[in-house]
This record gives C-alpha cells, structure tokens and sequence, in this order.
C-alpha cells in the first residue's frame, strides 16, 4: 500500500455514501414522471454547467484510479489537514441527508419548479435558502483537501462558480412560484450563510 492509497479509500467512502444519498432522493423526486424543462435555465448554461461536473468527475476518477496521471497538480498539505478533508467528508453525507429528506420531491437539477412543488422552511432550509450548495461546495473542498489536488480545487471553484451565478434566476423562479410568500422567507434568511437577527429565536 503507497502513502497515496489511505486517502483514495477515504475518498472512495465518502463518494460512495454522498451518491448514494444524492441518487436515492433524486430517484425519489423523479418517481412522479414529470418533465423538466431547463429552457429557463438556458441550454447553453446547462451544457456548460454540466461538462464543468463531468471535468471535475473525470479528474477526480483520474486521482483515484491512476494518481500518478494527475501527480502534477498534486500541492504539498499536511496529512493532518487532509485527514481533516476526510472528517467534513462524511459530515457533507449527514448535510446532504438533510436536505434533501427536508426537500423532498422538490428536488430537481434545473432552476425549474416542480407543478407540485412546495416552499421548504424547515431543517437546514430555515437558516439558508440553498443547503445543497452550501453542502455541494464543502463536499468539494473536502474531495479537494483528501486529494492535495489543485486542479480538482479549480475544477470545483469553477463548478461553484457557475452556481453561484445561476442562484438568482433559480430564486427568480422560486418568487413567481411563491410570491410573497418566498419574498419573505428571503427577508428571514441568507442565500448561502446564515442571517441570524437578535430578535429572531434560534
């Protein structure tokens, strides 16, 4: 066993227990049959959205099935702290439980709403209104710590990136779903970290 291989198995761990999570609830959600449109989102956008994740998913297989075809984006960190990628690793699969057992059948990968959609407000989703983001980009940074890996580290900042910038046309969607009603919830709450107000009981 090489110095490498330890951290490849953690890897392998918490990419298994995250997919399993993430594909048992989108199964979930895609159970109803429903056709989503991703014109709103913009097909372009989605192609490149979606080709940035297979880059990251091609470079991450390349690290965990020949390491040695992606050593030269290796950077030096101490094997503490890319053990302690691993520890946020497994805290992301608890993170990703949930919120995606809070959202439910909500779960789509576009900005689009479901026709049966419903406003989540509780677990994580009553402190920010895109948990999975939050949990997309921890995962992320844990993958790029366990790896010592810079280009999955820019492959993922890229990846984020392309989130961030679709945010507002999804909360976009989210106020003419909701109305109001989503207009005050985003008064109450911070996009990516918590809004905690003095007056507001934790």
């Amino acid at each position: 066993m090489t110095s490498e291989d330890p951290f490849r198995i953690a890897l392998v761990i918490e990419i298994v227990l995250t997919m399993s999570i993430g594909i048992y609830h989108r199964l979930q959600a895609a159970s109803s049959r429903e056709t989503i449109s991703r014109k709103e989102e913009g097909y372009l956008f989605a192609t490149v959205l979606r080709l940035a994740g297979l880059c990251l998913w091609v470079v991450t297989l390349a690290y965990l099935i020949s390491p040695l075809s992606v050593e030269w984006a290796t950077f030096p960190l101490a094997r503490h702290i890319r053990w302690g990628g691993a520890v946020t690793g497994i805290g992301c699969a608890f993170l990703m439980y949930w919120t995606l057992s809070n959202l439910g059948k909500n779960l789509t990968d576009t900005v689009v709403t479901r026709a049966a959609a419903t406003l989540v407000t509780t677990g994580p989703y009553r402190w920010v209104r895109h948990p999975f983001y939050v949990t997309a980009a921890l995962l992320m940074g844990s993958v790029t710590l366990l790896s010592a890996n810079w280009l999955i580290g820019v492959s993922s900042l890229f990846v984020l990136g392309l989130l961030a910038i679709r945010t507002p046309k999804e909360e976009h969607m989210l106020v003419e779903r909701f109305g109001q009603q989503y207009r005050d919830y985003m008064a109450t709450t911070g996009r990516f970290f918590p809004r905690f107000s003095l007056g507001r009981k934790l």
